[in-house]
């Protein structure tokens, strides 16, 4: 099921710097984009998430943006870098 693995950074002090996994589990664990297609995401570390083969990157950091700046996580004017990264053999 969560088939992909990502990492989730944020801009601090002009540094990439790992989402907390309090982020990124407060995302998974709110459904408040009714959206299913975020079912599919798994917090497991600092900065990384393991994800479902029909999620859209692009609209999980869309999301991930929006949400994050309502909790006050994310500064106003920061935008967050996800990037896939390949699976370990």
């Amino acid at each position: 099921m969560f088939a992909r693995k990502i990492r989730v950074q944020y801009e601090k002090d002009g540094t990439l710097s790992p989402c907390p996994l309090k982020w990124l589990d407060s995302f998974s664990m709110r459904n408040f984009t009714n959206a299913t297609v975020f079912d599919d995401t798994l917090p497991v570390a600092d900065g990384q998430m393991e994800i479902g083969t029909h999620v859209p990157l692009d609209q999980l950091k869309s999301a991930m943006e929006d949400w994050f700046m309502r909790k006050s996580y994310l500064p106003k004017g920061s935008a967050l870098t996800v990037i896939e990264t390949p699976l370990s053999p």
